[in-house]
């Protein structure tokens, strides 16, 4: 009797973890499923969903009927050739002025040479959340015609992709914590482009008992929550350098003190107040109270229309100079309506760009709209090469103290400052130069 008991509790142990995935496609029809947006082609072939492309109509989703919040989901996916594709998770499209629209988190499915399947996309929002440059070590070379598994972690405000078990993004955020999958068929522009198709198959959830993989500390994780640090990020060595509450940390540029007018802080922000677009005439630029030499920087901001501001780093003081403090700088520009975006040489000084030295690539998705909160990040390693990227992807990179760098420094405003840019360690500035920007997740992590 007991060897029965014995054997009974592993069986029906078994059926409790076998029934914590429950599958969201029959394999028979798309009962449990509808289509919002395009007019793209769904149909089951095999046991499979099948998407077929179709001229001349918009983005195509097949979603479910049913919601879903913390979860883990599994599918296996297949192109038969180009194209792009997704697969939405916490979608909506009744809420926040999308009526009728789908939008939300989608993990990207793209055979393109970027090579950017299983970043994280927000669509018909914010765009690109974890463009994969940002693991760049775990790219997947999606191959057309070969079937790969897609898991998708949400537990909370972290949201984790892996392809064939790998890692590959990690997704702080609490825009929308509830919502539908959706599998994507993308618009296509021409005729000669209809009748790609896009596989789907063993779609399947976890929603009780759920047992995420752990943020692994060797991979960035890009973190929307304000002001916050998580877990994987401590393990990192991140910090945040503006509480979002306080001016503890910094002070004015030449100043003991805080400036007493021209910034102000509200809800987790820190705003430079605009004044005449003059530069350091209100409150003037603010450092941190410490120095760094090397370290990852990140900070997000927001421009308004026509504004100009600029993160500096390396900033010594010791110029004792009128106007900004002298330092090189990480340029923050309404690039379409400032006039500053077309002096200076070849666009060294638009948004980006090492101010009045080296351009930034203008990548079509490291584009914001004006009004809308930009991600910074400036890489600055031990032997002084540096990297400017902007909203995940990397649009520039130099090094200290080359040849190159010297003639770039004596071509440009910085000539007459000797050593510009080459001090061993300096203070991170954040500009005033008249007009209204709002910086918060200002957070750095030292490099040895």
């Amino acid at each position: 009797m007991k060897r029965a008991l014995i054997i009974l509790g592993l069986v029906l142990g078994n059926t409790v973890f076998a029934q914590q995935w429950q599958s969201l496609f029959n394999g028979k029809d798309l009962r449990g499923w509808k289509q919002l947006g395009g007019a793209a082609t769904y149909e089951v072939r095999n046991g499979e969903i099948v998407g077929i492309t179709l001229a001349n109509t918009p983005n195509s989703f097949l979603v479910t009927e049913k919601e879903f919040g913390d979860f883990i989901f599994e599918a296996d996916v297949k192109l038969d050739g180009p194209g792009n594709s997704g697969i939405q998770f916490r979608s909506n499209n009744t809420a926040g002025g999308h009526t009728g629209k789908v939008f939300g988190y989608q993990m990207e499915i793209d055979p393109s040479s970027r090579n950017w399947s299983g970043g994280i996309y927000d669509e018909s929002r914010r765009g690109w959340l974890y463009p994969m440059e940002l693991n760049g070590k775990n790219k997947i070379n999606f191959k057309t015609g070969q079937w790969y598994r897609y898991r998708i972690e949400c537990i909370g405000n972290s949201l984790k992709t892996f392809i064939n078990g790998k890692q590959m993004a990690h997704v702080m955020d609490d825009a929308t914590l509830k919502g539908f999958f959706a599998l994507q068929v993308h618009a296509v522009g021409s005729e000669a482009e209809a009748g790609r198709v896009i596989h789907w198959r063993n779609i399947r959830i976890q929603t009780t008992s759920l047992k995420p993989t752990p943020g692994n500390p060797a991979y960035q994780v890009a973190n929307f929550i304000s002001n916050d640090i998580s877990s994987v990020e401590l393990k990192q060595g991140f910090k945040l350098l503006w509480d979002g509450k306080t001016t503890t940390g910094w002070r004015g540029a030449y100043k003991e003190n805080f400036p007493a007018k021209g910034w102000a802080i509200t809800g987790g922000e820190l705003h430079v107040l605009p004044s005449l677009g003059a530069e350091a005439e209100n409150g003037g630029d603010i450092v941190t109270t410490g120095e760094y030499s090397a370290f990852v920087l990140q900070f997000d901001f927001k421009l308004t229309d026509t504004a100009n501001s600029g993160v500096k780093y390396f900033v010594t003081e010791k110029e004792n100079n009128s106007g900004s403090a002298i330092g090189l700088e990480y340029q923050l520009l309404d690039d379409e309506k400032h006039p500053d975006a077309k002096l200076g040489s070849i666009g060294n000084r638009t948004m980006a760009s090492l101010y009045d030295l080296i351009p930034s690539v203008k990548h079509p998705n490291a584009k914001r709209n004006i009004g809308e909160w930009n991600r910074g990040m400036l890489v600055v390693d031990p032997y002084g090469r540096i990297e400017h990227w902007l909203n995940g992807v990397k649009v520039l990179e130099y090094q200290r103290g080359t040849p190159y760098f010297y003639a770039l420094v004596a071509r440009s405003k910085y000539e007459k400052w000797p050593g510009f840019g080459m001090a061993e360690k300096g203070r991170i500035l954040l500009q005033d130069h008249g007009n209204q920007v709002a910086f918060r997740s200002i957070k750095i992590k030292e490099l040895k």
